[in-house]
């Protein structure tokens, strides 16, 4: 079955083929193929915001749309609380981060097939750079919210704003984790991607965005922790607003659990990358 092609021209699809054609005249260099992974990133960003009149801010104004409309409904309820309106923004902005990176990851494969007849470059450099937006996206809001608490008087200190980044970098694995895995599973199963949408509402409220994880019984602490997303809202907020440090024991677990998920994400597509020609 013909698969669609890049028209020819100009714009990102020529740009990304230009630079697929140098990889295989050059062959895998590591200059090579980082090039080619600044051209992804870049003709990604351009295809997502460049038709936009609004262009990059759009991505940033959607958790803060979301912000404003929880925050107006649950003040009622955790209102009391003065520190909630930071612990949202803070759980917002990680979780559109998680669902946007690993939603393009999912797709990544699929939506660039047309590069991976071009030249024997490795496919998961396109997983990799569909999280690239997302990722930018996120290290804009550490700016905002580190100007956001420092004008309510909580600015973080370098100790915690060194912890928070950790945690970004054990972040970014996990997400990469799930998207690797995701990509080669969805060109087989196409109804992954249906699935993974309901997953993504569903992990909404399973992790502690909108609430506080106080309000749930200890003994299910655990069970949300296994969702990845739980542990690095709740040390983010601990060290970012409460000026707290989780226990040893607590960076443990959350590091053994970014070792299972990206592990895995990786095991598993090098079983199933080389069969991805057959799946496209």
């Amino acid at each position: 079955m013909a698969r669609d092609r890049p028209r020819a021209g100009g714009g990102p699809a020529a740009e990304e083929a230009a630079s697929v054609n140098g990889v295989r005249q050059g062959t895998l260099t590591p200059g090579a193929l980082s090039g080619l992974a600044w051209t992804l990133v870049r003709t990604d960003f351009k295809t997502r915001y460049q038709p936009t009149v609004g262009g990059f801010v759009w991505a940033l104004l959607k958790p803060f749309a979301m912000f404003l409309v929880l925050i107006a409904v649950f003040s009622f309820i955790f209102g009391g609380d003065p520190a909630y309106r930071f612990y949202l923004i803070i759980g917002l902005f990680l979780w559109d981060f998680f669902a946007e990176a690993t939603k393009h990851g999912l797709v990544s494969l699929q939506a660039k097939s047309y590069l991976l007849n071009k030249a024997p470059f490795p496919s998961w450099i396109l997983v990799v750079t569909a999280a690239s937006n997302a990722l930018i996206t996120l290290a804009v809001f550490c700016v905002v919210i580190t100007v956001f608490l420092a004008a309510a008087g909580r600015a973080p200190g370098v100790g915690a704003l060194a912890l928070f980044l950790l945690y970004l970098v054990q972040y970014t694995l996990i997400v990469l984790g799930f998207s690797l895995a995701a990509s080669v599973l969805f060109l087989r199963y196409r109804d992954l991607n249906q699935v993974w949408d309901v997953a993504i509402q569903a992990g909404f409220f399973v992790a502690p965005i909108v609430y506080p994880l106080s309000i749930i019984p200890e003994r299910f602490h655990f069970f949300l922790y296994l969702w990845p997303p739980t542990p690095i809202i709740q040390f983010s907020r601990a060290v970012l607003v409460d000026g707290t440090v989780p226990t040893a024991r607590a960076h443990a677990f959350l590091a053994l659990e970014t070792l299972v998920v990206f592990g895995a994400g990786v095991l598993l597509f090098r079983a199933l990358a080389p069969r991805v020609a057959e799946y496209l």
